[in-house]
């Protein structure tokens, strides 16, 4: 395993580990970590700026040149989930803030950890982010709409004012760090290495100013959400793989598709129902449980993923030996 495998695993075993961290320590002391609700908001962004500073033109002219992949990642994040989600939430009978909390999710973009995990499992990384900043910045159109269809008959909603809150929180602060690495490539590319971390440190602070709000739906509802989260997420990564293998994508793309259905940008999920559903403080609880459960089935599925890769890439190795052989022997 090389060096940059070697961190790239420790970086996605132990970003699960401060995340919970920081959860742990926000429903032990709620009194001091209510200090950085005020913050959710403004966290994200820096998440999301900085995701922005690791993009490159490169990245976005990847959209031209495999427009039938990008076109099956994206449809299938914003079909696939949402549709799990409706149907987790009519399966368990889930009530109105929970049902809220995971349409929301489901509706939710990407997350930025499949990047990390997408490398690990020898996936199409350059696919993978280029399917993350696309269904990113799509999702100020498709999040609102796609919850205001589905949820619109439990509660108002008004998706304008969610639209413009995703524009503020995720999309302008992505376009302000891909602008800073086009002003300043050399700076930036000097702080790659340890974007991961601090974004990582970023989630982590997400969420415990998230749990306080939560701390009575935490300790009554948890069980139930636990189970819904891991029922979303493995849903959304097998019906992600065989939806892209049944349009005719390679094993490597619909690993890639797989991941990026799979994992949400729960931090996104939890801070709209904080923000837009403060009236039930349990729509923000699936993005809470979803940010700790997506970071740890995706650091497994990567090690799967990469055996699989490994096993298939030596079979090959194996029959074009085996090929060469027979032609030398003739």
């Amino acid at each position: 395993m090389s060096a940059e495998d070697r961190s790239a695993l420790v970086a996605v075993t132990i970003f699960p580990l401060v995340i919970v961290a920081g959860a742990v320590w926000a429903y032990m002391f709620p009194a001091t970590a209510s200090h950085l609700t005020p913050y959710i908001s403004p966290g994200l962004g820096f998440i999301m700026f900085t995701m922005g500073l690791t993009l490159t033109v490169a990245d976005f002219k990847r959209v031209a040149e495999r427009p039938l992949a990008v076109l099956i990642g994206v449809a299938a994040q914003y079909i696939i989930m949402p549709a799990v989600a409706i149907g987790l939430v009519y399966l368990l009978n889930l009530p109105v803030g929970l049902a809220i909390g995971f349409i929301l999710l489901g509706s939710a973009p990407g997350g930025t950890a499949s990047n990390v995990v997408a490398y690990l499992a020898k996936a199409d990384v350059a696919l993978s982010v280029t399917l993350t900043t696309v269904s990113t910045l799509v999702a100020p159109i498709f999040t609102p709409l796609l919850v205001q269809w589905l949820a619109g008959t439990l509660t108002d909603i008004d998706g304008v004012a969610m639209a413009i809150s995703i524009l503020k929180t995720v999309v302008v602060p992505v376009v302000g760090g891909v602008v800073l690495r086009l002003l300043i490539p050399n700076v930036i590319d000097r702080i790659l290495p340890v974007l991961p971390w601090i974004s990582t440190l970023g989630i982590s602070a997400v969420v415990a100013a998230l749990v306080p709000g939560s701390a009575a739906a935490i300790a009554s509802a948890v069980g139930v959400v636990f189970v819904a989260v891991i029922l979303h997420n493995i849903a959304g990564l097998l019906i992600g793989y065989w939806a892209a293998r049944a349009t005719g994508s390679s094993p490597r793309v619909a690993r890639t598709v797989c991941i990026e259905v799979g994992m949400q940008n729960s931090g996104l999920a939890a801070t709209l129902g904080k923000t837009h559903f403060a009236a039930t403080p349990e729509a923000a609880l699936p993005g809470v449980i979803f940010s700790v459960w997506h970071n740890i089935s995706g650091a497994l599925l990567s090690l799967y993923f990469r055996r699989r890769a490994e096993a298939e890439a030596d079979r090959k190795l194996a029959v074009q030996a085996a090929a060469l052989a027979d032609k030398v022997n003739v």
